[in-house]
C-alpha cells in the first residue's frame, strides 16, 4: 500500500465534533449519497464520538481444512496480526460480507486493539461477548451478537486493502467517524475540505433547533432563508 500523506490532527478533531447526520449532508453535497453503514449499530454506549483512519480487514468464506482451532496459534493468522499492527488513532473495520452467521471477533481481540490505541472496532457482521464489549472503553459496532466462532464461516483473506462494509466502499486511510447513531465513512481526500463546513453546519443547526423547539414554523427557518441567516449571524456575533 502506498504511503499516505499525514492528515492534520485538527481535521480529525473537527470531524469528531460533527454528527454522522451532518457529515452525511456534507458528503451529499459532494455527490456521495450513501456513506453511512446502514444496519451497523453500537454494541454498547458510545461515550464520545471518534474520528480515525481506517485499518481494513477482509473476510472470505471459510474452508474447513484451513479454519481450525489449532490454526489460531499459527504465525500467519492475519486476524491476530491485525490487532498487533493497528496503530493508535486507527479504527478497525471488517468486511464480513454482511454475514451474521458467525462472529467477526470477540472480547480478546477487541480488548487487545483497545490497548494498542484503536479508536473503534466495526463489522458489518456479528461480534461475540457482547456483555463484555458493552463494558470496554472502546466503541464497537455490529449488526448483532452471536456466540458462533469466526472459524465456522470466515477466513481472513487480506489486511489493509479496499473493502466493502455494509455496502460502503472503505479504503485504508479513509476517515471513519462514529457516534451514538452509527458510523460514516469520509473519503480521505475530502476530509479536510468538509471538516469546517460540517462544524459550521452543526453550530448553525443547533441555533435553528432552538428556534423550532421554541415553537417556530419550519418555513423560513429550516432550511434557513436569508432573514434567518442574518438573525443567526447577529446571534453568533453576540456570543
Amino acid at each position: 500500500m502506498d504511503q499516505l500523506v499525514p492528515l492534520d490532527q485538527n481535521v480529525l478533531d473537527t470531524l469528531r465534533k460533527a454528527s454522522t447526520s451532518t457529515l452525511a449532508t456534507q458528503l451529499f453535497k459532494h455527490g456521495l449519497r450513501q456513506q453511512f453503514l446502514v444496519g451497523v449499530q453500537p454494541v454498547g454506549p458510545v461515550n464520545a464520538p471518534f474520528a480515525g483512519e481506517a485499518f481494513t480487514m477482509r473476510f472470505i468464506p471459510a474452508r474447513e481444512d484451513l479454519e481450525t482451532l489449532e490454526g489460531l496459534a499459527e504465525p500467519d493468522n492475519l486476524q491476530w496480526a491485525a490487532v498487533e499492527q493497528i496503530e493508535p488513532g486507527q479504527v478497525m473495520i471488517i468486511d464480513s460480507r454482511n454475514d451474521i452467521s458467525a462472529a467477526s471477533a470477540g472480547d480478546m481481540l477487541i480488548t487487545r486493539a483497545m490497548h494498542r490505541g484503536a479508536l473503534g472496532f466495526i463489522t458489518d457482521g456479528a461480534f461475540r461477548d457482547g456483555y463484555v464489549l458493552e463494558q470496554l472503553d472502546i466503541p464497537t459496532y455490529a449488526r448483532t451478537i452471536t456466540a458462533t466462532t469466526r472459524l465456522t464461516s470466515f477466513h481472513v483473506a487480506d489486511l489493509q486493502v479496499p473493502i466493502g462494509c455494509a455496502d460502503v466502499a472503505v479504503y485504508p486511510g479513509d476517515i471513519v467517524v462514529g457516534d451514538a447513531d452509527g458510523v460514516i465513512i469520509v473519503p480521505r481526500h475530502l476530509a479536510a475540505e468538509i471538516a469546517q463546513d460540517a462544524l459550521d453546519q452543526e453550530e448553525r443547526e443547533a441555533y435553528l433547533h432552538t428556534r423550532v423547539h421554541n415553537g417556530e414554523s419550519l418555513i423560513g427557518v429550516y432550511p434557513p432563508n436569508e432573514k434567518t441567516l442574518e438573525d443567526y449571524a447577529e446571534w453568533k456575533a453576540g456570543q
